[in-house]
């Protein structure tokens, strides 16, 4: 039973693979769509920091 169960969960989504709604890729990516219709260089800036930063933590 406990083998068909880890199987199950190897499919479901992971909790650990979600950046968390208040962290600052989170932050980066709301002040990019916020500005870009000011500043579309800026939010394609702050865009790229955020995968950055993702890319640092996994």
């Amino acid at each position: 039973m406990y083998t068909l169960l880890s199987q199950i969960a190897r499919f479901l989504p992971s909790a650990t693979r979600v950046a968390p709604i208040h962290g600052v890729a989170h932050s980066l990516m709301e002040r990019a769509e916020a500005g870009a219709g000011r500043n579309p260089h800026q939010a394609q800036e702050l865009r790229d920091a955020a995968r950055a930063y993702l890319s640092v933590i996994r």
